[in-house]
């Protein structure tokens, strides 16, 4: 019995999975097989010291298993960072990750907007307010908690995720599309 090829009608009713892998400070996503059925994976992570924290650069020499294999081939990537400053040298960390995605043979999905917040009447509330194209770049007060993350960095990240998620269904539609 064979089962016939999906078609893009049908491939479009199954939503994509996106994965995030991150470190936090308070742990990081070390679970790989979650990872290899994804169909996207943002990466996240402070940046410490002008990079990826070093959590999160264990996490990335761990997928070198994954990088012998291609096992990550073709997938969608994105990522996001937040440091304490407002550049803070996120886009180093954001470059780290969009090379990480690239030796996977991964395809990265900036952020997609323009700079918020570089005009006069323009404003802190602005999305992309710190104007990464990469990815989201996040600030947080180094003496806050969880709580003191701005507002427009949380839309700037929810905005990312529901790209990602955009662009993994298009992509799943059209690589279903092909093979039919």
């Amino acid at each position: 019995m064979t089962t016939p090829a999906p078609t893009a009608s049908s491939a479009a009713a199954v939503p994509p999975v996106v994965a995030v892998a991150y470190h936090s400070g308070y742990g990081h996503t070390a679970v790989l097989a979650v990872l290899d059925a994804a169909d996207a994976i943002v990466f996240g992570s402070p940046t410490y010291m002008g990079t990826a924290s070093g959590a999160f650069h264990v996490f990335a020499e761990a997928t070198s298993k994954r990088y012998t294999t291609r096992a990550w081939q073709d997938k969608l990537a994105a990522g996001f960072t937040n440091s304490g400053s407002k550049s803070g040298d996120k886009l180093h960390t954001l470059q780290f990750f969009t090379v990480l995605a690239a030796q996977h043979g991964m395809h990265w999905v900036s952020l997609g907007l323009l700079p918020g917040w570089h005009s006069t009447t323009a404003s802190e509330n602005d999305l992309n307010r710190l104007g990464f194209y990469l990815g989201a770049g996040a600030q947080t007060d180094t003496d806050r908690g969880p709580d003191g993350v701005h507002k427009a960095d949380i839309a700037t990240a929810d905005h990312l995720g529901r790209r990602v998620a955009a662009q993994a269904a298009v992509y799943a539609a059209g690589r279903a599309a092909v093979a039919a």
